[in-house]
């Protein structure tokens, strides 16, 4: 897939909204961005964590530095196609993203079942390290979304992201499956990013203000733990309240 950075360094904002302000949004940004030439793309991923999910946990408590592991592919993957192995770290609220691409297979056999990558680099190693540090990270959920992207026509480091159909899953973790699981957003939402190395552009943080959207703090993988847990309370509840009603038939 050429033309994919391994390197990022940037700002990331965050904005929710509903189908008549992504409608009037998209009429407003003509002119000054244009989607890009992959077009809507289903964008998969695989979060590692530990057992205890040690590295979501943390981040949702909002630290000064924070740090994941993921494994993305864009559409679903084959054993051949080249998929994304990325450390994404943000401190003091700029996100620096380093990764590095190999075969689907491959990138599984390396974070999976610990074979060496076949060509070592400065990334490679910090992914090494990443995993070392963090005692006995494994897959833990599967985060997908439909995505179109978008790119400034003037100030080509604009970037621009509409994501939609946001899922999660803890079980089939593996990419091969696609944009499947439990829905995060409500029926007609749509997640905004901004990813700009500055402030916002003044006409588009008009055009921002006049549509009344506004910035919010969004983590696709945090909102699926949040739910994980919740529906675990939820069964929890039902199971002990299923253990004291077969308790009291065998008192009875």
């Amino acid at each position: 897939m050429g033309g994919f950075k391994d390197v990022f360094q940037r700002i990331e904002l965050k904005y929710l909204m509903d189908d008549a302000q992504y409608t009037a949004l998209r009429e407003r940004l003509q002119g000054m961005a244009e989607v890009d030439s992959y077009g809507e793309t289903s964008i998969l991923n695989i979060y590692f964590d530990t057992p205890d999910y040690k590295l979501i946990r943390r981040s949702l408590e909002k630290p000064v530095y924070k740090e994941k592991l993921r494994l993305r592919s864009y559409g679903i993957p084959k054993d051949d196609t080249t998929s994304f192995i990325e450390i994404k770290k943000k401190y003091k609220g700029i996100v620096y993203k380093r990764r590095i691409g190999m075969p689907y297979e491959q990138s599984l056999a390396y974070l999976v079942d610990g074979e060496p990558v076949a060509k070592r680099s400065q990334i490679s190693d910090e992914i090494d390290y990443f995993v070392g540090f963090y005692k006995g990270i494994e897959p833990k959920m599967a985060i997908s979304y439909d995505r179109i992207a978008m790119a400034g026509i003037k100030d080509p480091e604009l970037r621009i992201t509409f994501d939609r159909n946001i899922r999660w899953r803890t079980d089939n973790l593996d990419l091969k499956y696609g944009n499947v699981g439990n829905d995060i957003l409500e029926p007609g939402q749509h997640l905004m990013e901004l990813k700009i190395a500055g402030a916002i552009p003044m006409d588009l943080a008009h055009i921002l203000d006049e549509l009344n959207i506004r910035k919010t703090s969004f983590s696709k993988y945090g909102r699926g733990y949040e739910e994980l847990m919740r529906l675990n309370m939820e069964q929890d509840k039902d199971n002990k309240v299923e253990f004291i009603k077969k308790g009291d038939k065998i008192s009875a």
